[in-house]
């Protein structure tokens, strides 16, 4: 049987960084159909109703139907020590991340901390999302295994360190690729879950190691790649200490098979001009972190580079210290204001929902509101808080009226979400 979802409707056919405005669709009283699991259709409410009597009604009013939102790149191992207080990277893995993802050795605590990150990502609105793990293989297990029970299309990877981190943490260029095939085996393609291979960050992984894992990459090239890159000046300083041969940050990956289309690079934000061009070169997708680059004082992301180069949004948990995606969009628009740039709410939105899966490589999945893309939607009431309602009760347009939201909002403007076509309890 169909549902027929009802209210205001957002989605883009085409990417606005790009396209320019004229790349957002919205419908004020709007309609998206919802079959087996995907949208079937979306645009006018009468239309629509009229071409499905049968289907079930599900009217949410003046709210707004959109995409769910897309966390490109999360430490769900993180969940418990977001909003420690802040120091430099180096000194913040230290002192609070290590020491918790030694915990994540028992099983029952990873599925403990998983299933508490996922309620808290649905929460807030995040229907999908790219995270690390740690070094040990439950830590995979009890992630995609929660993530399984929600129905979520969900993108994951055994963190991998052999040095310059905690014996505990440790693994080795051996047992990081073996590790990571036996979990690609058993999880990539399992529903809507895929296995990203993860090493950490240069600094942590040896050149054997990431060549080992540059192999098992060329060996599942349609597998995503994550890590780091670029994130802060004294990182690339260590870096430059580790790799003395490199040309750059990006060539320490390059060198040993991970840069290609399916990399995800989180942070890149004092990137060279030869960076930015390989980047480009080889279709490579790049994060923004906005919460987390200004709570560790990394620096601030050109958002420029979205006209060329595909660009994601993350809440970077638990670095970043929010779970909302609508509080990272306010961050991503305050960060790009210091660059001179000041991003429209199309723009914003755009990177949390189709810029996000563009990243991932999973456009023809989520992101959107489009035929044939699987039906992950979020409900969002524009007047969640008296604030919020007071400006945009003045909007003269989607725009104005969704901006405040965007600035303003947490998890009590998230009024549904529907996840795979179902509405999520």
């Amino acid at each position: 049987m169909s549902d027929i979802l009802l209210g205001q409707v957002l989605s883009f056919d085409a990417d606005p960084f790009t396209a320019g405005l004229q790349a957002a669709r919205h419908e004020t009283r709007g309609a998206v159909v919802v079959e087996n699991g995907k949208i079937l259709a979306h645009g006018p409410a009468d239309a629509l109703r009229a071409a499905h009597p049968t289907a079930r009604v599900t009217d949410y009013g003046k709210c707004l139907i959109s995409a769910g939102f897309i966390d490109a790149h999360v430490h769900y191992p993180q969940t418990a020590i977001i909003a420690s207080w802040g120091k430099r990277l180096i000194d913040w893995l230290n002192s609070y991340t290590f020491p918790e993802e030694m915990r994540f050795a028992d099983p029952a605590y990873a599925a403990q901390i998983s299933n508490r990150y996922l309620d808290l990502a649905l929460a807030h609105g995040t229907t999908s999302m790219c995270s690390y793990a740690t070094i040990h293989p439950q830590s995979v297990e009890a992630f995609f295994t929660a993530a399984s029970a929600r129905g979520l299309r969900a993108y994951a990877g055994k963190t991998c360190m052999d040095r310059n981190a905690p014996a505990g943490l440790q693994d080795s260029a051996q047992s990081a690729y073996d590790d990571s095939k036996a979990l690609l085996q058993r999880w990539h393609g399992a529903g809507r879950l895929s296995y990203v291979i993860t090493p950490r960050f240069s600094p942590t992984s040896s050149p054997d190691q990431l060549a080992a894992l540059g192999a098992l990459w060329a060996e599942h090239p349609d597998c995503l790649m994550q890590t780091h890159l670029s994130e802060q000046i004294d990182e690339i300083a260590w870096v430059r200490e580790l790799y003395p041969a490199a040309r750059d940050y990006l060539d320490t990956y390059e060198a040993h098979g991970l840069l290609g289309s399916r990399g995800v690079y989180g942070h890149a934000i004092h990137l060279t001009e030869r960076e930015k061009h390989r980047l480009r070169e080889v279709d490579a997708s790049l994060v923004h972190c906005p919460t987390s680059n200004t709570f560790i004082g990394s620096g601030l992301f050109d958002i420029t580079l979205a006209r060329d180069i595909r660009v994601g949004l993350a809440t970077d948990t638990g670095g970043g210290s929010s779970f909302s995606m609508l509080r990272t969009m306010a961050a991503a628009y305050e960060v790009a204001q210091l660059r001179g740039k000041a991003l429209h709410p199309a723009e914003l939105w755009w990177l949390a929902t189709a810029g996000s899966a563009r990243a991932l490589h999973a456009q023809d999945h989520i992101g959107n509101i489009s035929k044939g893309i699987e039906a992950d939607l979020i409900i969002l009431d524009l007047a969640s808080t008296p604030a919020i309602a007071q400006a945009s009760a003045r909007a003269e347009d989607i725009w104005q009226a969704l901006f405040p939201t965007i600035m303003l909002g947490d998890d009590r403007a998230i009024r549904a979400t529907w996840i795979g076509g179902k509405p999520s309890p």
